[in-house]
């Protein structure tokens, strides 16, 4: 065996973010900020406005992008991730994840891509909501 991610590789996924689904999953990951649940709270909060989506949201939706993507054809598993929170995402906002591969050194102890990635979360604006940075190692699939 020997590579399997190449240098440069990107790829992304897009998310729109309703008001239901900004609840659900502030309620599945009891996260029970009334920022992210509470309209009427929310709107009187002169920050935001509105809704706002949790940051854990957000994070894993780029972290799952990452497993998502090389899981088709290989066997990823995560070793570091580092998010940077920029800025809010509001309720209806459209946002794209990114991943773009910086560094892939084949292990061969562990029969697999050391893979470091910088990632981005972009809304609809161009506006940059989250800056990431991650590791993983990438094997191929068990047969």
């Amino acid at each position: 065996m020997g590579k399997i991610v190449a240098v440069g590789e990107t790829f992304s996924a897009s998310h729109h973010f309703s008001p239901d689904s900004i609840r659900e999953f502030s309620a599945l990951a009891h996260d029970f900020n009334p920022l992210h649940l509470d309209a009427e709270y929310a709107a009187a909060d002169p920050r935001f406005g509105g809704l706002i989506s949790s940051g854990t949201q957000q994070m894993s939706y780029l972290a799952a992008l990452l497993a998502t993507h090389y899981s088709k054809t290989a066997q990823p598993l995560g070793l570091e991730f580092d998010m940077k929170l920029r800025r809010a995402v509001h309720a209806g906002d459209d946002i794209t994840v990114r991943w773009t591969v910086t560094d892939s050194l084949w292990k061969e102890k562990l029969a697999g891509d050391i893979v470091s990635l910088d990632g981005e979360a972009v809304n609809q604006h161009g506006e940059t909501v989250i800056a990431a940075t991650a590791k993983i190692l990438v094997c191929a699939k068990p047969t």
